[in-house]
């Protein structure tokens, strides 16, 4: 049976940790976005927890780049498609109405 090592660390450590700003962590503690315990007037965060959170977010990161790109492919040849939809004709300028109305 293996022991892990954790350590609970204190919002400004968990901040270094994250590489975010204090103030944002707090922010994402509040709304649950992050793995965090107020059990008492401050927030208590475990390092290795926040390191799997961390980890967590490669994977979200990488499927919705992923999921985007298959979106952008034929589902029949699996080649790329093209984006179509809206106008793609360039309007006339003003002289060639002109022209094309005989008034010049």
């Amino acid at each position: 049976m293996t022991t892990t090592s954790f350590k609970t660390i204190g919002i400004k450590e968990a901040a270094e940790l994250l590489m975010v700003h204090p103030v944002t962590l707090y922010r994402m503690a509040e709304r649950g976005e992050v793995p965090a315990v107020k059990p008492g007037k401050r927030w208590v965060f475990v390092d290795i927890d926040l390191i799997e959170w961390l980890r967590a977010q490669y994977l979200t990161q990488t499927s919705v780049s992923d999921s985007t790109e298959r979106m952008n492919l034929c589902h029949y040849t699996n080649v790329k498609a093209q984006v179509s939809g809206g106008m793609s004709l360039k309007m006339p300028a003003e002289k060639e109405y002109k022209i094309a109305l005989g008034l010049k």
